[in-house]
């Protein structure tokens, strides 16, 4: 059965998962910038993956209004949009629809529902992709989600399941998240001041010790935070970079095209609890402070 499914954030996880819900037989709406939505309206959204490689029939537009009438809507912007992308979404949702979080951070779907007259489901992200080129997103491994059991959890499941992406159902989503969040605070900053990518950091003198201090920060904050993190070693978090060796950190990305990141929602969010907490979070707040600094030196830190 199709699912009428609207993708707010046409970037890098927007599209790869839109793209594959469309390949499964779904009509898919991308809303995003113009520099992605004309190609796209163009010739089709191009996916690439290990598998495949060819332009997908999706509607494309830059005016949030074409989500009416979506009963799925994946919320792809980065956190720092998210109440501005919630405010865009509000007036074409109502009662039926759903909403996904697919974002970084462990708070947006808190701060989506504070503003939606809609279910909000959240979700624990694991892909690796980027946009190549206009319309065009490289999907360069993994993609799996963990997705909370409430709101929608078991009806997301069976979407996305129907086209090829493994889902495991939570009845600990916040624990995922935070897991997660270890795993972005570990390599995204590190990953864009060396400007590296996963392999070539960690195999970088001293990289791993540093990286085993902000695993162990965020690992405290989240149990001073009540949340119980599973699965989430130093073992995890270094075989991210054998799995995916080539991947750059989003917020590399970000920094190299000369775009805000998203370092506030993550080593600083860590720093920022850690502080109100009474937990040590010299490591993240460093990493923060100087990727901080790296954005205001090229005029993007409030892009």
């Amino acid at each position: 059965m199709q699912t009428k499914i609207a993708v707010l954030g046409a970037g890098a996880v927007g599209c790869y998962y839109g793209g594959m819900l469309a390949r499964a037989g779904n009509p898919v709406t991308l809303v995003g910038r113009p520099v992605h939505i004309e190609p796209i309206l163009r010739e089709g959204l191009m996916l690439e993956t290990a598998s495949f490689r060819g332009h997908l029939a999706v509607h494309a537009a830059v005016d949030p209004c074409v989500i009416q009438g979506a009963q799925l809507v994946l919320c792809c912007v980065k956190s720092a949009d998210t109440e501005a992308a919630a405010r865009q979404m509000a007036p074409y949702l109502d009662r039926s629809s759903l909403v996904l979080s697919l974002q970084n951070g462990v708070d947006n779907a808190r701060r989506l529902q504070a503003l939606l007259p809609c279910p909000v489901a959240t979700a624990a992200v694991y892909v690796a992709a980027e946009m190549a080129g206009p319309g065009h997103v490289l999907h360069h491994g993994r993609g799996e989600l963990i997705i909370g059991r409430e709101p929608g959890g078991e009806r997301i499941a069976v979407v996305f399941r129907a086209a090829g992406i493994a889902v495991e159902i939570s009845d600990n989503v916040e624990g995922a998240l935070w897991g997660k969040l270890t795993v972005n605070c570990a390599y995204n900053a590190l990953s864009a001041i060396t400007r590296l990518p996963y392999g070539r950091l960690v195999a970088g003198t001293g990289m791993e010790d540093a990286m085993r201090g902000v695993v162990a920060e965020c690992l405290a904050v989240a149990q001073a935070e009540d949340v119980t993190v599973p699965g989430i070693t130093w073992e995890f978090v270094r075989a991210i970079a054998d799995a995916i060796p080539a991947q750059y950190s989003s917020t590399a990305q970000d920094l190299a095209r000369g775009k805000r990141s998203e370092i506030e929602h993550l080593n600083g969010y860590v720093a920022q609890r850690g502080r109100a907490l009474g937990v040590p979070v010299a490591a993240n707040a460093l990493l923060f402070a100087i990727v901080r600094q790296l954005e205001q030196r090229e005029g993007t830190a409030g892009a």
